[in-house]
């Protein structure tokens, strides 16, 4: 059994996760934005404007809740520190005595943030689809920049507005609305803070927080490492995260998957929280203060300031953590609140990711997710690492990483003899039912078939084939044969078979039965015509026959005795036309050839006819023929015939061009 999936990059690295909770309301009714910061990746143009747009509106938010947050705030202390459950926003109250020495802002920098907001409640609404872009109030490049740094001197202290109360009530009304449409807006803060991460590396490297939108896409253009690894993410900073003695933490929750069809997810009992070194604050952004990974804060040193309560090595256990919560009078928060919000982000994380994976039998994986609580105790979801450290670095992490590695073994090898062994503290978080996939043929894929081509057969060389004597006295007949044109023309139908067709186009070959020969003896046919002595019969004169799509040598028929007609131009042979079949003419009417007077009765008679003629190249033409033996002779039979019928067979035939 093997201990890692393939392809879970789509949610163990930092854009992967970042991409593919956008597409949650896809799988699983659930609002992304309700327990995943909202982040961005910047690799891309589309996603620097969108990110661009959210910083601009969050300052906008930003400037209303400073209005407010003037009436409410009490004391002037520099920045607040919340206690679990306690007030831990950072903002400062500007004392009245000090409004002299900053620089005075007037009420149209709210009023300016009020229409921001408002334009914002209103594309939530869909009440901008009717707006073209000409019309749009959006502000212009200059009065974001204006509105930025202003925005930027009343955070950081160095001004104010003046008569703020005059916005007082519209100010929370709008705040009201934004916060029941954004879950995220309690977590945002005054600050506009975002943290800069590095979108596949782990262990907290290169990651940086900064409030200042200049700084941010310049920190990105600045790096000229090839496409392919320049990409950085960017998700909004938990102003408010809740704090334990003026100290912010985050927790480490393992789960593990053993199954991704169907997909079966187990969820860990303990988990363990991890503490900064550095008291917590908004003035400073460095980031031993805002980031609690132990391979960070290993190599600092605990602040003196920082409270004794906690402890040296700067983790505790949950359980731990609920006995915090118990004294405070928050015990069941743990299992009402942050438990399940927490088993709640991962089933929906992972069933979102479940069509990417390799669902590999055999194989399992543990995998460690940080969470970090807002002061509200709802679990905000950072991250998901694949091969969490298992190292004892501290006395917490020696006692559950062993744990935890035990009870991993009983869950995937113990299990698979004894469903009701013991299983540790995992529990079934989620088994999907089975999704029987339909079976997959490859064949049933793929279009097969052949062009429709006319069968080609090979002409055994004929001998001694006589004729009767009704094939005598016929008249010159020419047909333009159909086949031997490349469109025949739309027109009224021929008069007469009996009017010589001449043939005005250099390509198209006439057919005319029989042809006067005028070649050398090997590339004619010679057809003479019998005497009174011979009984009427007449034998197949000598041809030379080739197939025109075959490339073997020249076959030709045995030579028969023949005597000259006495005309050099034509054979006479009266009562041809009462063998002909129906015979479609070149521009397409059919033609049912009259039987002559006087035919005489008795076995059909053999006939030679011209059915179609094309010309592949000069003096080689095909030949259909429809050939019955005399009265005495047995039709040509084959596979597939009906014993009586006519067959036509294909031969070639050399003649004048």
């Amino acid at each position: 059994m093997l201990n890692h999936y393939g392809k879970t990059a789509s949610f163990t690295t930092k854009i992967g996760l970042c991409v593919n909770m956008r597409s949650l309301p896809w799988y699983v009714q659930a609002n992304p934005d309700s327990f995943f910061p909202r982040c961005y990746g910047l690799c891309t143009e589309s996603e620097k404007q969108e990110f661009l747009d959210d910083f601009r509106r969050t300052a906008a938010s930003s400037i209303l809740k400073w209005v407010v947050s003037q009436q409410h705030c009490s004391g002037s202390q520099p920045h607040g520190r919340g206690e679990a459950g306690g007030p831990g926003s950072g903002h400062r109250k500007v004392p009245e005595n000090a409004e002299s020495k900053l620089m005075g802002l007037s009420g149209q920098l709210v009023d300016t943030a009020c229409k921001v907001c408002q334009a914002y409640l209103g594309r939530l609404e869909h009440e901008d689809i009717d707006v073209s872009e000409d019309t749009s109030e959006d502000l212009t490049e200059d009065e974001w920049k204006d509105l930025t740094e202003q925005y930027y001197s009343l955070i950081h202290g160095d001004a104010f507005i003046s008569n703020s109360r005059n916005h007082l009530s519209q100010c929370q009304a709008l705040l009201n609305k934004i916060t029941s449409v954004n879950p995220q807006t309690e977590i945002d803060g005054l600050r506009n803070i975002w943290i800069i991460k590095p979108a596949a590396k782990s262990r907290g490297r290169d990651i940086v927080c900064m409030n200042r939108v200049e700084e941010i896409l310049e920190l990105v253009a600045a790096d000229h490492l090839p496409a392919k690894d320049n990409k950085w993410v960017v998700q909004k900073y938990i102003e408010t995260p809740l704090l334990i003695y003026d100290t912010k933490f985050d927790i480490r929750q393992w789960f593990l998957v053993t199954d991704w069809n169907p997909l079966t997810i187990w969820f860990y009992k303990e988990s363990y929280l991890r503490f900064s070194t550095q008291r917590f604050s908004l003035e400073n952004l460095d980031s031993a203060i805002h980031l609690c990974n132990n391979s960070i804060q290993k190599h600092l040193k605990n602040d003196k300031d920082r409270s004794p309560l906690l402890p040296y090595h700067n983790m505790w256990t949950s359980t731990r953590f609920r006995e915090y919560l118990q004294k405070r009078g928050r015990g069941t928060v743990w299992a009402s609140v942050i438990y399940p919000s927490m088993k709640r982000a991962i089933t929906n994380t992972m069933r979102v990711a479940q069509d990417h994976v390799e669902p590999r039998k055999n194989s399992f994986e543990l995998y460690g997710a940080d969470f970090i609580l807002g002061r509200d105790f709802q679990p905000w979801l950072i991250e998901i690492n694949s091969s969490p450290t298992m190292h004892a670095s501290t006395p917490v992490t020696a006692q559950l990483c062993a744990q935890v590695q035990e009870d991993t073994i009983k869950v995937v090898v113990d299990r698979k003899v004894d469903r009701n062994c013991d299983i540790g503290n995992f529990e079934l978080l989620w088994r999907q039912p089975a999704v029987e996939l339909p079976p997959f043929h490859g064949s049933d894929l793929c279009v097969e078939g052949v062009s429709v081509k006319r069968t080609k057969k090979h002409m055994p060389p004929i001998s001694n084939v006589t004729f009767s004597s009704s094939l005598l006295n016929i008249q010159p007949l020419k047909v333009r044969c159909p086949s031997a044109m490349p469109r025949p023309a739309l027109g009224p139908p021929q008069m007469a078979l009996q009017q010589d067709l001449k043939v005005k186009d250099a390509k198209v070959l006439a057919c005319t039965l029989p042809v006067p020969i005028k070649r050398a003896a090997e590339r004619s046919c010679k057809v003479q015509s019998a005497n009174a002595e011979s009984g009427g019969r007449t034998e197949l004169p000598t041809c030379h026959f080739q197939h025109i799509d075959s490339k073997t040598p020249k076959t030709g028929l045995t030579k028969a005795e023949s005597h000259r007609h006495s005309e050099a131009n034509s054979l006479s042979v009266h009562p041809l036309l009462s063998v002909l079949p129906r015979v479609k003419t070149v521009e397409g009417a059919l033609f049912q050839p009259p039987k002559p007077p006087g035919l005489p009765r008795g076995p059909p008679a053999p006939c030679l006819v011209c059915l179609g003629l094309t010309a592949t190249q000069p003096g080689l033409q095909t030949l259909p023929l429809l050939l019955r033996h005399g009265a005495a002779g047995r039709p040509l039979r084959g596979p597939g015939r009906r014993p009586g019928r006519r067959h036509m067979d294909p031969i070639t035939l050399r003649t004048e061009d």
